[in-house]
Order: structure tokens, then sequence, then C-alpha cells
């Protein structure tokens, strides 16, 4: 496949920090790669550059020439005066340049510009265009074409962002978090989105379902270093293991090797022959390799929580609404000391609105809420606090206790509570303002912690985060002996976590469902399956009612019937041979792609075939 991007011996630091020093890599067309590393080593910055909206020490970016390229940015912001759809077709295209006017006639009821734009839209061929930016504006539920972008919130800019850069197709498209701030509706149908697209990809994502389902190619940066492997995010899982322990064995091989060559040096004197010399300059490059850090640091969030009796928080017939439209109708539950439950529903239904019932910060405008005495909450709320930037980071610790209890009883110093977090002592005295998008959430999520809460309320924690921090705070939420309510798009997250859903349906009711969200999706799938077969059954005895007797299989419908089932079990087998073969982590990006593409024909014949069969099936002999 063609080459896209090659990137080669780019160097960037930020301040007295190395992001990364001479890295070199590249992308096919085609690929879709995804870009995993912690917080703070880089990833937004390495996307800035590779964007041309900063500019590196040294190295060089070369993208193919013609090659149109989309940059979603993490915080994006558009130029003031412009209304949404001007942000959404903010392109120098002249397909794009018309279709504004023309939306922008039909608003204004501008009956005589819009009979000229009619002709340019006919001559441009330019109505699939329009139809394909109603169809993504549709589906990241952006309806009001003329807000002006200024007032937008931060989940509406990055919603509009997210149009703006698939609108006009693109041969490359480099996205910085595109899951945050979209409901699940609009993070699979995004999922589904890039895998068919054509269009070069590279992306930061802490979405591993995602990462999971669209990426074949993932870059790892760690240690000023891009490491790249060929596959999705279970085969890097594997992969990252193996490179960790083979680089741990050659670490503890230098320093074996090391203790020998120190003997040496300490024996021998500092004339030097020109083979001593060399062996002197050999010996400072092993103990180089010798010290680095065979293990990596894990966040540990080992915090105390207060005691929490038998009543937690009850809620009986509670309800609410907002401008005419009801959110919450009728709901009543008790919650239970270490429950853990996760709430899900499009974005506007009603989620932020419970939490805050929950901890008594809205009131309901019907029903009671009951709360413990024992309780304590700590909310982690989707906007953050805002923190002081002009603060240092540990002052915004100490100002709020100057001790801190771990679980075992022990107490922590502010500094030492950093380092428990990965704040290394050079970064205690750094202002807030200087931290990346994710350090400022885990910093967040301390003076969360530090109040040693037994009811954790967390509305959408995993935006921001790497995945290494993910995967401790999942493992924190697991043995966390409080209650834990979790509103997240994040459905790996979910699933680690909860063993319960609350979902809100519509006219703010909500499904309380035993499992988690992976558990409560296929539940609905088969309630969908199952309410779709009545449908056709009805629909068959209502065929039947209308003629005088009922009719049998005809002789061709009882031989398309049998092939039906041969065929059925056929694609099976094509289905499972195709899913394991995504999941080897042997295939090319090419040969993922076509698999990808296999699988998804396969499985459109089987919804075909099925649908067929059951009509046939309800056809006596």
């Amino acid at each position: 496949m063609a080459n896209i991007l090659s990137v080669e011996k780019l160097t960037h630091r930020w301040g007295e920090i190395d992001l990364f020093n001479e890295i070199s890599f590249g992308l096919s067309e085609g690929d879709k790669a995804a870009l995993i590393a912690r917080n703070g080593t880089g990833k937004t910055t390495l996307l800035d550059i590779i964007a041309g909206k900063t500019s590196p020490n040294a190295g060089d970016i070369v993208i193919r020439k013609g090659i149109e390229v989309a940059y979603l940015n993490q915080n994006p912001q558009f130029d003031s005066g412009k209304n949404v759809i001007d942000a959404v077709l903010d392109s120098a295209s002249e397909i794009s340049d018309t279709v504004k006017k023309y939306q922008a006639a039909l608003y204004s009821n501008n009956q005589q510009e819009l009979n000229r734009l009619v002709a340019s839209m006919d001559r441009l061929n330019a109505w699939d265009f329009e139809e394909r930016v109603k169809q993504i504006l549709s589906r990241l539920k952006i309806e009001d074409y003329n807000k002006s972008a200024e007032v937008l919130s931060g989940g509406e800019a990055k919603r509009v962002a997210l149009a703006a850069a698939l609108i006009n197709k693109p041969d490359f498209l480099i996205l910085d978090e595109p899951t945050n701030h979209l409901d699940l509706d609009m993070v699979e149908w995004l999922e589904e989105y890039l895998k068919r697209d054509r269009a070069t990809l590279l992306m930061v994502t802490h979405d591993r379902f995602f990462l999971d389902k669209v990426c074949n190619v993932i870059y790892e940066l760690d240690d000023q270093t891009i490491y790249r492997y060929q596959g999705n995010y279970s085969y890097f899982i594997e992969k990252r293991e193996e490179r960790r322990q083979s680089a741990n064995a050659e670490v503890e091989k230098a320093r074996n090797l090391m203790r020998k060559e120190q003997e040496w040096m300490n024996k021998t004197p500092q004339a030097r022959s020109t083979k001593a010399k060399y062996r002197i300059d050999a010996f400072y490059d092993l103990k180089e390799r010798a010290s680095r850090q065979i293990e990596e640091k894990d966040l540990n969030l080992d915090i105390k929580s207060h005691r929490l009796g038998k009543k937690v928080v009850n809620l009986h017939n509670v309800s609410k609404g907002f401008a005419g439209k009801q959110l919450i109708d009728n709901f009543s539950y008790k919650f239970s000391p270490g429950e853990k439950v996760g709430i899900i529903g499009k974005n506007g239904t009603g989620k932020s609105t419970l939490l805050n019932i929950i901890t008594g910060s809205l009131k309901p405008e019907t029903g009671v809420l009951e709360r413990g005495e024992t309780v304590v909450f700590g909310y982690y709320r989707q906007e953050g606090i805002k923190l002081d930037e002009n603060k240092r980071v540990i002052e915004v610790i100490s100002d709020l206790a100057e001790v801190i209890s771990a679980v075992d009883g022990t107490q922590m110093s502010a500094s030492r509570y950093l380092r428990y977090f990965l704040f290394p002592d050079e970064m205690h005295y750094l202002y807030v303002n200087k931290l990346s998008g994710g350090e400022k959430k885990r910093l967040y999520l301390m003076t969360v912690l530090m109040r040693n809460p037994n009811f954790l309320i967390l509305d959408e924690p995993t935006n921001d985060l790497d995945i290494f921090t993910l995967n401790v705070l999942e493992e924190y939420l697991q043995n966390f002996k409080g209650c834990v309510v979790i509103v997240s798009h994040d459905r790996f997250f979910l699933d680690k976590v909860v063993d319960k859903v609350f979902a809100f349906e519509s006219g703010g009711k909500l499904k309380d469902f035993p499992g988690n969200y992976s558990q409560y999706a296929q539940h609905t799938k088969q309630k969908i399956k199952e309410k779709n077969r009545e449908k056709g059954k009805k629909s068959v005895v209502k065929k039947r009612q209308v003629k005088e007797r009922p009719r049998k299989k005809s002789f061709n419908e009882k031989k398309e019937f049998e092939q039906i089932e041969k065929d059925i079990e056929k694609l099976e087998q094509e289905k499972a041979e195709l899913e394991n073969s995504l999941s080897s982590g042997s295939l090319s990006g090419e040969e993922l792609n076509e698999v990808s593409l296999k699988l998804g024909e396969i499985l459109k014949e089987l919804d075909s075939k099925e649908e067929r069969w059951l009509n046939l099936s309800e056809i006596p002999d």
C-alpha cells in the first residue's frame, strides 16, 4: 500500500522534559492506527506536530502530496461570529461553500437566493454532499444549525468539530479522543463509520472496545521511544507484556555483567591503552542500560474510606423534569452497601440529573430521598472542578488537607500522596496550567478520593485518562467496599466495574438490569429480535387469515428452506473463522481491512437468510 505519513527522527521537549527522542514511524494508505501512552508523555503534542499545529525541536514530517488531512483537536474552539453550520462547513471547497449558502437561504426563506442556489447545487451534484452532512449531524445529535458556535458547551463543541472532520471525507484523519462527550449510540455509530471509511486514521483514545474494533495498528509512546504493534488492542496487550519481559531480562543481564566490569574498573589504573579505553567506554554504555527501571510504576489507589452503614440511599417514587420534558418518572430504588451501578442513556436523557438528586444537590419535583447517616459522597463531576491554574500542584492538595489517610491507617503528607499518584517530586511545584489534560483529571480525582468517601459518584471518569490509569482505577473500584455509581460511555470500563445497569428509556423511565453493559446490550438485542419475530408471526397469521384456506409450502419453497438451512450453517462457520482470524494478531494491515469487510458482508447475508428462514418456517409443509 502507498505511504501516507513518514515521521523521521522526531525530537521534542516540553520545558525541561524530553517527550520523545528521534522517533521514526509511518502509516500506509488504509491503516487504522491508535497512539497509546501515559498522560503527560506527549500524545497530543505528537498529533499537533503531525497536523502542523506545532513545530518539533528536530526531525521531519512528510505527508504525501495531494492528501487531504482533517484534525480533531482535543479541545476544539471556533472563530467568533460563526454558527454551527459555518463551523461544520468551514472549508474552501466550492461544494461546502454552496451548501452553506443554501442552508442560510433555506433558514431565512430567501426564495430568490434559493432558486439561484438550487441550480448551483444541481451543477455541483451537491445534494449527496448535503445529505451526508445531514446524516452525520443527525447521528451526532446536532440539530440547531444556526446556534452560535461561541456558546456551545464543551461536549457540543467536540461533536461539531468531529462532524467538521468527517464531512469532507478526508484521506487522512487525525482524531484526539473522538469518543469524549459522545453517548453510547454515537460511539457505536462512529465505530462502524470509521471501520467502513477508506481514510487512513491516526487517533488517541482510551476506549478499548473502540480500539479493538477499529484499529489494526497500535503505536505505543514509552520512555521517549515509539513501538509498533501490528494488530488490535488485545494483540497490543499481549505483545506489550512480552516486550516488557524481554526488556527486563536485558536490564537484568546488563546488571549482572556490570558487576564484573565494575570490579575491573576499580582495579584498573587510569593510564589507558586503546583497548582499555574501548572497554571503559563500553562500561559507561553498559551502566546506562543497567540503570534503566525494570518495573513500571503503577498508580496505587489504596485510599481509606469511611465506614458505610446498612442504610445508604433510598429513592421513593422520584420524578424530575425540565422545560416540559420528563427526565425521571416515578423512579424508586434502595442502594445496598458495596453495590456498583452503571448509568447509561443518550445525551440529555437525565443521567447527570439523577446523580445530582442522589447527592441531594438537586431536589426532585415529587418523591422522597432518604440518606443514611454514615454516607460520605465523593462526586467526580464530568466538568471537573475549577482548579486554580496559577497554583502549584502541591498547593492544590495541601490546601484541602495536610495529611491523608491510607487503608492501613498510615498518614501521608501532601508530597507523599502526590508520589502515590505518580506525580514525581519534580512535578510538585509545577503550576497547574503546565499539566496535560489527563494529569489535571488525575489531580482532580485525588481531590475527590482524599476525602475518604464511601459512596463514589463518577460522571464520565474515563475522559482524558490514559489506558494504564484506567486499568488501575478499575481494579480499585472492583475492590472498593462502599457504593459506586458511574455514568460512562466506556463499555470496557462498565463491563469491568459494574454489576447492575440503570438504563434511561423513553419518557423518563429507568430500566433496572442486573448485570454489566455487555449483558444488558445482549439482552436488549435479544428482546428486539423476539419482538421482530413476533411481528413476523403476526404478519404471517394475518396473511393466512386473508386466505380461505391456509396454504402449504410449495415444492420450490421446501427446496429453498432446506438450502437456506445449509447456507446459514456455512455462513456461521465462515463468520467464526473470520472472527478467529481477526483476533489472531497475525494479519497484515491490508489483510485485516479485507477480513473486516468480508465479515461485514457475511453478517448482512446472515441477517437476510435468517429473516427468509423465519418467514418460510411459518408456512406448514
